[in-house]
């Protein structure tokens, strides 16, 4: 009898312990009831800040720094001289140059050409002088007035005379050509070395701000070598780097809100404007620009942020956890049953169930 009575005593002692751990089990399933709620759609992003029109300036010559005019967080204004550049080379090519260009200057050489212009005058004279004795001579001996060999010496003096004129003429000519030919050549050698002068200093594209300076007094330079960055200072663009999978739902126009660690606690509102059409092939992203709505006072390039392009936003939506669907479409009922459900927009941590279940049936948190 007492093996029998402690057999069912043991019976009820373990029936009671699983009815306490499948209750203590059900108790412990978190439930939830839909919600309703605005929901706002956004694919995230991250990027940094540019002011706007940001360029490096790159030397296109070789050479040592020679001085530096400005210095970092200086305004300049376009054609505003940021450093020169030293090449020994280049200072003697256009002291060649100007030597050159003064050399064949055409009023330096007008000596020269007055020279054979009066030249040329004389065989003028010469030629009319001798023309006419010629003209003398020749009617005379029309006359048969003199002798033969007069008429000939006339004639051939002529005749020396008229070529004469033609060759000093001929002259004048060619050096007055040659004297333009080389004072504008050397002009022009002097500009190409005054150009090439003008490459050894390095000049503001833009009216903005140096926000760098990469090299020191002294230093050599190449013709990859970024000297500085300049900028605009009153308006920047936000680079965001977004997805491939996310980039055909963004637009031109949609809305952005951006996020930074130096003004935490603020949301800022932005605009998308540019999308470039190529995909980075390292990264599997699009690079996508936006602007500030309202822009903060003080900003500074290189500032990284976080952004949500907004997709859509809907103010009375029925709102689950996202971690309480499974499979993206199915959800568990208080009761066990398993429903399958329609969803719309989702954030973060909620989606919309647009049909299967109401706001009223309670929910379960599936098994992890």
């Amino acid at each position: 009898m007492n093996y029998i009575y402690l057999c069912v005593i043991m019976k009820k002692t373990i029936f009671f312990f699983v009815a306490i751990t499948i209750f203590s089990c059900k108790s412990k399933l978190e439930k939830v009831k839909p919600s309703v709620e605005s929901i706002t759609e956004s694919i995230y992003a991250s990027g940094l800040i540019k002011s706007k029109n940001q360029y490096q300036a790159y030397a296109t010559v070789n050479g040592i720094v020679d001085s530096l005019y400005v210095s970092e967080g200086d305004k300049v204004k376009k054609g505003d001289i940021i450093l020169t550049i030293f090449n020994e080379a280049q200072k003697l090519n256009k002291e060649n140059a100007e030597l050159a260009a003064h050399f064949s200057d055409f009023n330096t050489n007008q000596g020269k050409l007055n020279e054979a212009k009066l030249l040329a005058e004389f065989s003028k004279n010469k030629l009319k002088n001798d023309s006419s004795l010629f003209a003398r001579q020749k009617n005379l001996w029309q006359q048969q007035v003199g002798s033969k060999v007069e008429y000939e010496q006339r004639e051939l003096a002529y005749e020396n005379s008229k070529a004469a004129f033609v060759s000093a003429w001929q002259k004048y000519d060619d050096l007055k050509r040659q004297l333009d030919f080389t004072s504008s050549q050397s002009k022009k050698n002097l500009m190409i070395s005054n150009r090439l002068e003008n490459d050894f200093t390095l000049r503001s594209e833009m009216d903005g701000v140096v926000y760098d300076i990469t090299k020191e007094k002294g230093e050599i330079v190449g013709l990859q070598t970024p000297l500085a960055i300049v900028g605009d200072a009153s308006k920047f663009i936000l680079e965001m780097q977004v997805d491939e999978y996310d980039i055909l739902k963004i637009k031109k126009g949609q809305s952005v809100l951006i996020t930074m660690d130096s003004y935490k606690g603020k949301v800022f509102d932005a605009q998308v404007t540019k999308i470039y059409p190529i995909m980075n092939e390292r990264s599997k992203t699009f690079l996508v620009e936006a602007e500030f709505v309202h822009q903060p006072e003080v900003l500074y390039p290189n500032t990284s942020f976080e952004a949500n392009i907004v997709l859509q936003t809907k103010d009375k939506a029925l709102l689950i956890p996202r971690n309480f669907l499974q499979n993206d479409s199915i959800v568990v009922k208080a009761n066990g049953d398993k429903v399958v459900v329609k969803t719309g927009l989702k954030d973060y941590q909620k989606i919309e169930i647009l049909s299967g279940i109401n706001a009223d049936e309670e929910i379960v948190k599936p098994k992890e």
